[in-house]
């Protein structure tokens, strides 16, 4: 086969029908990491994946850990060739729809047109497949490279067994090139690749103060109020109207994007109109589209997720309650630590409510990918390749542990080719993938892996 876009993308056509198929057959296993009760269709997507590498002619192994599993196949031609490793994770988030507006079943894939819709589509079953259908026309084109996929099954939950599994099976892993695909573009006219991750850390704060609910009108005003005081103590870390954190030192560490990187945010094909229909916002903190970006890429957020305690029934019960607890993250950006961030948290607390009990939840640290040298390169080419324009590099808003754990256990950069894009619904109702960013991706996959083979 011929590396040039219309042979490639004639390939892709005559697959489609298998890769629609095989799609469907994952979509159709609820993989949901964050529930207990999936543990066996964690396995069953497990085993699922470990065939279809083997299906494509690969080696597969399922790598067990202290949580869920991994499986990693080698797609191996010399040892004199170099080796590229492809991650994507083919865990999904929970979905229903008795709780969430889904159209359609999100676990029964559904095909509209172009669309493919169901939970894992888009994020990340769907780039996970076209990455394997990148290997498998480089291969039938003989590329001289090693491809190998890495796939995990708890992104979705921090990917809290990771790390000490590619430790653990570091030799068996190791890898020349990392590549991940589980990212967003900005808009379909514009072909976008991640310059960093943020990092996160959770908090969750515990306030007691008595044992039982009691009557308000026989102890209010005596008894403190452990909901109100948890609410004056988020009030006091961070401004709600413009989301300024006000503890001192959080932004400390903080690197604010530079000329280069404001051109590429600028040229991304953002747009608060766009913006605030992906995400079915009425109204957000900021009319500027540069200022968006910054906020949502570029700089450190401080969120409330829950608040928990007290009656929530109808109407109004006139208790004090006993306890109460906020959950709070905190996205990281370049240069800042959790460990550093948790310090300062703690003193915060200690100095303005010294009873409220801080729990550290999980922690991940920010990641900043290259943009210039020859992998970057290699990016650029290949997706302007596939999609007509070249990217821009822009910094991704969430965090995915895993690539700082492989940065660290492979000791080489990790490259990103996302194929996602905002109207495709990343852990929201009537999630989705379509076949052009399906194709695209495919001849994409094999424009890159032609590029590092060369370097």
């Amino acid at each position: 086969m011929n590396i040039d876009k219309k042979t490639l993308a004639a390939w892709a056509t005559r697959e489609r029908a298998q890769f629609e198929d095989t799609l469907k057959q994952f979509v159709e296993i609820p993989s949901v990491s964050a529930e207990e009760a999936r543990k066996p269709d964690i396995r069953r997507c497990a085993d699922a994946a470990a065939k279809l590498i083997r299906d494509f002619g690969g080696e597969a192994k399922i790598i067990e850990t202290d949580g869920n599993p991994l499986i990693h196949g080698r797609f191996t031609s010399s040892d004199n060739y170099p080796t590229l490793t492809v991650y994507n994770h083919m865990d999904v988030q929970p979905a229903s729809r008795e709780t969430e507006p889904w159209d359609t079943d999100p676990f029964v894939f559904t095909k509209k047109g172009n669309r493919y819709f169901g939970r894992g589509t888009t994020d990340d079953k769907g780039p996970a497949l076209s990455a394997m259908w990148g290997i498998r026309a480089a291969r039938q084109a003989n590329i001289p490279i090693n491809l190998n996929v890495l796939w995990e099954l708890e992104e979705e939950i921090g990917s809290p067994s990771f790390e000490d599994a590619i430790k653990k099976h570091a030799d068996e892993l190791a890898t020349d090139h990392m590549l991940v695909s589980d990212t967003i573009w900005v808009s379909r006219q514009q072909p976008a690749a991640p310059a960093g991750l943020r990092g996160l850390q959770g908090i969750t704060l515990k306030l007691q103060t008595g044992t039982t609910d009691q009557h308000s009108g026989v102890t209010g005003g005596a008894a403190r109020n452990p909901i109100g005081e948890l609410a004056q103590l988020v009030s006091q870390m961070y401004d709600a109207r413009t989301g300024r954190v006000k503890m001192k030192g959080f932004y400390d560490d903080v690197v604010p994007p530079d000329k280069r990187e404001l051109a590429d945010f600028r040229n991304s094909g953002f747009t608060i109109k766009q913006f605030k229909k992906d995400h079915l916002f009425k109204s957000i903190r900021s009319d500027d589209p540069v200022d968006v970006m910054k906020r949502i890429w570029a700089m450190p957020t401080m969120e409330i997720h829950g608040l928990v305690g007290g009656y929530t029934g109808p109407g109004i019960k006139t208790i004090i309650p006993p306890s109460a607890e906020v959950k709070l993250s905190f996205r990281l950006v370049k240069n800042q630590d959790p460990k550093k961030i948790q310090k300062i948290i703690r003193a915060f607390v200690k100095q303005h409510n010294p009873d409220v009990k801080v729990e550290i939840e999980n922690s991940m640290y920010p990641y900043a990918a290259p943009t210039s040298g020859p992998l970057a390169d290699a990016i650029r080419d290949a997706m302007k390749f596939a999609f007509g324009r070249e990217p821009v590099f822009v910094r991704e808003g969430g965090s995915i542990g895993a690539v700082v754990s492989m940065e660290k256990v492979f000791k080489t950069p990790v490259m990103f080719l996302g194929l996602s894009l905002p109207e495709h619904g990343y852990h929201a109702p009537n999630e989705n993938y379509d076949w052009q960013q399906a194709s695209g991706g495919i001849v994409s996959f094999v424009k890159y892996f032609d590029n590092v083979s060369k370097m």
